[in-house]
C-alpha cells in the first residue's frame, strides 16, 4: 500500500482564536503524549498553563499571557521535526537558533508532502487534490468563512500581539500560500494545455475526416460522369 502524508493550514490568528474559542468551552489535549524521540516531555519541560481539570472561560488575555501554551505556532511545531531541537527542552539550543530549524523543518516536511490545502480556499484545494490523486468528490467544496472565530472581534493591538506570538506560523502560513497558489496555477495551466492539445487532434481528426469525405465525393462525381457518357452512347 502507498500512503501519503496529507494537511490543511488555516490562517495563524484565526486559528489560533479558534483554539482558544475551543479551550473556553472546556477542551483539553491531556489525552495527548507529546511523545518526542521515545517520551513524553517532563513537567518541568511542558507546564500546564492551568490546576484545575480544564481551562474552560478562559479570558483571551489569560490564553495569551501563558508561556508555555501549545497553541503558539502550532502549526510550524506539528510539521517540524522537534527531535532537531531536542523536543521540548528549550535549554539544548538559543532560542534564535530553535526557532530558525523549527521554521525550516516545516516548510521542508510541508513541500515534501503529497498534498497539503488551506483552510481559506476551499475550492482550490479541492481542485487540487482532486488533480493530484486523479479522484472526484461527489459534492463542491463550500467556502464557509462565518466562523467562531470570525465572530471573535479583536482590536488592532490584540491582532498584532497574536500575531507576535505566533510569528512562526506567520511566517509559514506566507510559504504555504505562496507554493499552494503555485502549484494551483501550474495545474490550471496544464490543464489548458492539455484541452488545448486535445481541441487540435479534435481538429486534425475532424480535417482527415472532411478531406476523406471530399476525396469519396470527387471519385463518385467522376464515377457518375463516365457512367453517364457510356449511357449517352
Amino acid at each position: 500500500r502507498n500512503f501519503y502524508y496529507i494537511t490543511i493550514l488555516r490562517d495563524p490568528v484565526s486559528r489560533y482564536l479558534s483554539e482558544w474559542r475551543h479551550v473556553q468551552r472546556g477542551a483539553t489535549w491531556k489525552a495527548s503524549l507529546h511523545v518526542c524521540d521515545g517520551r513524553s516531555p517532563t513537567t518541568e519541560e511542558l507546564p500546564s498553563c492551568y490546576t484545575g481539570d480544564d481551562w474552560s472561560g478562559c479570558s483571551l488575555k489569560e490564553f495569551m499571557d501563558c508561556p508555555y501554551n501549545l497553541a503558539n505556532n502550532r502549526q510550524v511545531r506539528m510539521l517540524s521535526d522537534l527531535s532537531l531541537v531536542g523536543c521540548y527542552n528549550l535549554s539544548v539550543m538559543p532560542e534564535e537558533q530553535r526557532n530558525k530549524v523549527l521554521l525550516d523543518s516545516a516548510k521542508e516536511n510541508l513541500k515534501r508532502m503529497a498534498f497539503f490545502g488551506l483552510t481559506e480556499f476551499q475550492r482550490k484545494t479541492q481542485y487540487l487534490f482532486e488533480k493530484t490523486f486523479n479522484m472526484n468528490f461527489i459534492a463542491p467544496f463550500t467556502q464557509y468563512n462565518s466562523t467562531r472565530a470570525s465572530s471573535v472581534e479583536i482590536d488592532e493591538q490584540t491582532q498584532n500581539h497574536i500575531e507576535t506570538l505566533n510569528f512562526l506560523d506567520m511566517e509559514l502560513y506566507d510559504y504555504a500560500k505562496d507554493l499552494f497558489l503555485q502549484r494551483y496555477q501550474y495545474m490550471r495551466q496544464k490543464e489548458h494545455q492539455e484541452a488545448r492539445r486535445k481541441r487540435q487532434e479534435q481538429r486534425k481528426i475532424l480535417k482527415a475526416k472532411q478531406a476523406h469525405n471530399k476525396e469519396q465525393s470527387d471519385d463518385n462525381s467522376t464515377t457518375d460522369y463516365i457512367e453517364n457518357v457510356e449511357r449517352w452512347r
